[in-house]
């Protein structure tokens, strides 16, 4: 049974953390899988949005195998297969997508438990978040002498409230999935048997639009961030103007005059 389920079709991509005996935690045989499912999501130009869940109605992903992938990053143990070795070689180098590493095209993370540590910071690489209400979400890396690295100083403060934030940074505490809605972490709370049909909905929803436009739309939202206003306004328009010489963007306003549902290609 591999610890990731990839699967694709109709311009989706669905990524499953698969190891729900463990909670979904991730040992170096996930983190390199995962890097090789989303290094094919971003290689690969019939995908243009990705879904990232787990199996279980326990845990979305509970961070990382503390017993196996802590102590290869501190050096208590030494590589002892091939997941190891790429986890030291490649992965850790690279930067894991949605983590250390951005991603291009946009994720919907489709929360099916709690989200924790790395869990929670795979979270935050995503840009649409549906959860079930059992879910809870934070990082306790803190509470292990542990450094939240992939990515929650830095993302956290900018997705919450800063106080909240600074908050479950410090303390390791977790919110619930409603709370993390009203603070806007989320997007939607809904019964687990209606998650994964919601974010596959929004995903068709995104894969329909001009795929070159919601790419740079996505890398502007986020590279401005934190700019004065108007070298932010600057820094959209490297982004804008490339995208009104692309056919579809020729291809767009014509399918609106001629009524009809627009044909992209990503070109």
């Amino acid at each position: 049974m591999a610890a990731i389920e990839f699967e694709h079709s109709n311009h989706i991509a669905t990524v499953t953390i698969n190891r729900p005996e463990a909670r979904n935690a991730m040992n170096p045989e996930v983190f390199v899988r995962l890097y090789d499912a989303f290094h094919e999501v971003e290689s690969n130009n019939d995908i243009r949005v990705a879904i990232i869940t787990g199996t279980g109605d326990k845990a979305f992903c509970a961070g990382a195998d503390l017993g196996r992938l802590i102590p290869l990053m501190n050096g208590a143990r030494q590589p002892e297969d091939e997941w190891d070795n790429r986890w030291v070689n490649e992965v850790s180098k690279q930067g894991t997508y949605l983590m250390g590493r951005d991603t291009v095209k946009p994720v919907v993370a489709a929360i099916n438990g709690h989200a924790i540590a790395g869990g929670m910071e795979l979270v935050q690489g995503t840009d649409i978040r549906i959860s079930v209400p059992e879910a809870k979400l934070g990082v306790q890396e803190v509470k292990w002498a542990l450094f939240p690295g992939g990515g929650s100083t830095v993302r956290l403060p900018r997705q919450l409230p800063y106080a909240k934030a600074m908050e479950l940074l410090l303390t390791g505490d977790l919110i619930t999935a409603e709370e993390a809605l009203n603070y806007g972490f989320l997007n939607y709370v809904v019964e687990p048997a209606e998650l994964m049909n919601k974010a596959m909905q929004i995903a068709e929803k995104l894969a329909a639009n001009g795929p070159i436009a919601v790419q740079a739309i996505r890398k502007s939202a986020r590279e401005v961030w934190g700019h004065p206003e108007e070298e932010a306004l600057k820094l959209e328009s490297t982004f804008s103007a490339p995208v009104f010489q692309t056919e579809d963007a020729i291809e767009g306003p014509k399918a609106f005059m001629e009524k009809r549902a627009p044909v992209y290609k990503g070109r």
